[in-house]
């Protein structure tokens, strides 16, 4: 297959630079036919984090900007009013300056920069003046949060995770060689050289002094990898106290267990309490338990918690303690949904959250009482959520719009007020379709939400192709997702043909029930879903049942794998991002076995062990007899939660068998695609191979 190598990769920065000329910074690109393509997705701003004054008059916020052609991304720090007014740039050179916060007295605005040759903490005056470095740590600092008086910072650098003695053979200097004696030497993208430790140091106000490492001389991590970042830690609002998530355990103990725990620790007497585990009281803290949080009185606490080990994506509960009485209360015990992110009001008496329900994101209210009232609505996605005040800010999006900031305020009519338009002299250029909600009977009775998306250009009087869009996860939500590395609304434009986001057995937002599901039963009714939407969909005149395509990425590939032995004949075309073909190989392969343990019910060995065999019988290379229909397989190198092997297998048996395969291989990345130019590839890849066989 040929490349179209026509693209137009010029970055056509803004004018504004002031320091340097390889300054990355916003972009004004001329749309040729207002085509929304790969290059343009990553032309598009990309907001990152922001942070209200402490007098709730001005906001600070970052945006990453790409450039293409240098294949490199730049992150910038802006300022504006609490009302989105007067937005100025305040940084502009070629340094990285990302993760901006206040001082409590407004004066001064905090930031991460890479000026002196590594991430270090800096200050500025809420102008961009008096620019100043404020710590001289030797490794990056990664995030950071000032105490509540001022006079310390907590911060999160990496600390050595040694498996063997380095100077084993002191002769060996330039050997490339890693050891390991035990699990958990490779996790998501990295042998694990190092991992996050939270660290804390005293500032005098001009600078930052010696820290002290919480967790000094263990191999454990805080904040959680692989994802984890700085809401895993927090000050009391005394600033004597640092509460952290940690899952003390190494190694084997690791790989086989999620639970982890919130400790706090005291910065003056130098000990700590595990809040999770408390002599005398019955133990509901077996899972996750991460982000701490204390109420602005310092009373209580609260914290996101799962009651299962071992099952990562089991229900997300809201925990409040009352660290007088040690009292603990799962506030969302009636509530059969999962708490994604969360935040106390200024009164200590509610919590607001944001949770999926029905495929979309939104903010919702709780009690001390544990009271529940939604507070957004809409076909979109909430995120990000912080206090301003009585007001809340937060990030929104949708499949057919990126992130911008936005103000909730119960005083105005609408109650909402859009502060950014990041993007928007791009997205005025562009087309964009539709998206429509649909419920669809599945095999057994129950109802199928799906999102259908239809492009710019439809008429229900024509005959389209349509595909089907097999999540990941496998416990995500399909909801009103904007993503650089799969979106959604850019394959549509760029195919022409309809796509239908079935929220099948296992996503988020349909109860705990449903989402639980999918644990042990990956070829089953899962499955079934997926065949119910399509075949719906395809009832429709204005799609062509003749020109169906398949696509998905991690659990989604596994979809496609299995779907390429049963579809029968349903499907023109396949394609796999990281996907699952071997369950066998997969088991010892990957990287955190609690998660297969959980989902695949065991390790296939157990001969006895029911639901782990029947998670075997159903690997997709077991039905590769039946595969009859051209596929696309991609994976990538630094995958270690799926290696790149399952990939390799699928493609090598495509071709062992006579059918028409490709594989595209990323050497330097995870088990996604983020570097530009290897992104822009992935999709002139992935667009071609489908408009091969669905508009011939």
């Amino acid at each position: 297959m040929a490349l179209v190598l026509n693209y137009d990769l010029s970055d056509n920065n803004q004018n504004n630079k002031k320091e340097s000329p390889d300054f990355i910074g916003k972009h004004f690109p001329k749309i040729t036919n207002n085509e929304y393509t790969p290059e343009v997705l990553w032309q598009m701003g990309s907001i990152t984090d922001y942070a209200p004054s402490p007098d709730g008059k001005k906001i600070v916020y970052g945006v990453n900007y790409v450039s293409v052609k240098e294949n490199k991304t730049h992150s910038v720090i802006y300022i504006m009013d609490c009302n989105g007014e007067n937005n100025i740039l305040l940084t502009d050179s070629d340094n990285n300056e990302l993760s901006p916060c206040w001082n409590s007295t407004d004066s001064k605005i905090f930031f991460i920069s890479d000026k002196s040759g590594n991430n270090q903490i800096w200050e500025m005056n809420p102008d961009g003046t008096e620019r100043k470095q404020l710590s001289f740590f030797e490794k990056d600092i990664d995030s950071f949060k000032f105490s509540p008086d001022g006079l310390n910072v907590l911060f999160i650098s990496q600390a050595p995770y040694i498996f063997r003695p380095d100077n084993l053979y002191k002769d060996l200097d330039k050997t490339t060689g890693l050891m390991a004696n035990d699990l958990m030497y490779k996790h998501w993208d990295k042998w694990l050289k190092t991992v996050p430790h939270p660290y804390y140091a005293p500032f005098d106000g001009n600078k930052i002094g010696d820290a002290t490492d919480i967790l000094k001389g263990t191999r454990f991590e805080s904040p959680l990898l692989p994802f984890g970042g700085i809401e895993q830690l927090n000050w009391s609002p005394d600033s004597k106290t640092i509460a952290y998530s940690c899952k003390k355990k190494a190694g084997k103990a690791y790989a086989l267990s999620t639970d982890s725990d919130i400790y706090l620790y005291n910065i003056i007497e130098k000990n700590e309490t595990n809040i999770c585990k408390i002599p005398g009281v019955e133990d509901q803290n077996l899972g996750y338990d991460m982000n701490p949080e204390y109420s602005a009185c310092g009373k209580y606490i609260a914290w996101l918690s799962m009651e299962h080990d071992g099952y990562e994506s089991d229900k997300n509960r809201l925990y409040v303690m009352d660290l007088e009485t040690k009292q603990k209360r799962d506030l969302t015990k009636n509530y059969d949904n999962d708490i994604q992110q969360f935040c106390w009001d200024t009164t200590s008496l509610n919590i607001y959250f944001t949770a999926v329900w029905h495929g979309r994101t939104m903010v919702y209210k709780i009690t001390q009482e544990g009271v529940i009232t939604q507070i957004t609505d809409g076909d979109y996605d909430f995120e990000g959520i912080k206090m301003m005040g009585n007001k809340i800010l937060v990030k929104r999006h949708s499949l057919l719009e990126p992130n911008d900031i936005y103000c909730i305020d119960s005083t105005v009519e609408n109650g909402i007020i859009r502060l950014t338009n990041e993007n928007k002299e791009i997205t005025d250029q562009l087309r964009f379709g539709q998206v429509k909600e649909r419920w669809t009977k599945t095999v057994d009775g129950k109802d199928l939400m799906s999102w259908v998306m239809y492009p710019s250009n439809f008429d229900p009087k024509k005959k389209y192709p349509a595909v089907l869009l097999c999540m990941g996860g496998p416990q995500v939500a399909c909801s009103q997702l904007w993503l650089n590395r799969w979106n959604f609304a850019l394959l549509v434009e760029q195919g022409q043909y309809i796509m239908i986001l079935p929220n099948r057995r296992g996503c988020p937002g349909f109860g705990q029930e449903w989402k639980a599901e999918i644990s042990k039963d990956y070829g089953g009714k899962c499955m079934d879903d997926y065949f119910s939407a399509i075949d719906d969909l395809a009832t429709e005149e204005y799609v062509d049942k003749n020109r169906l395509g398949c696509i998905g990425a991690s659990f989604g590939g596994y979809s496609t794998y299995w779907m390429a032995g049963h579809h029968e004949k349903r499907f023109k075309v396949f394609a796999a991002h990281d996907g699952i073909f071997n369950q066998q190989a997969m088991y010892p392969e990957t990287d955190e076995m609690w998660f297969v343990n959980w989902d695949l019910g065991g390790a296939y060995w157990e001969k006895d062990n029911e639901k782990a065999q029947n998670s075997y019988a159903n690997s997709p290379h077991l039905f590769v007899e039946k595969w009859d229909t051209p596929i696309l397989c991609i994976h990538n190198d630094f995958d270690y939660r799926i290696l790149v092997s399952q990939g390799q297998a699928a493609f090598d048996t495509a071709i062992l068998r006579g059918i028409e395969a490709e594989h595209l291989c990323f050497t330097d990345e995870c088990h996604w695609v983020n570097k530009p130019q290897n992104s822009i590839l992935w999709y002139r890849v992935m667009i071609e191979w489908i408009n091969k066989y669905l508009n011939p």
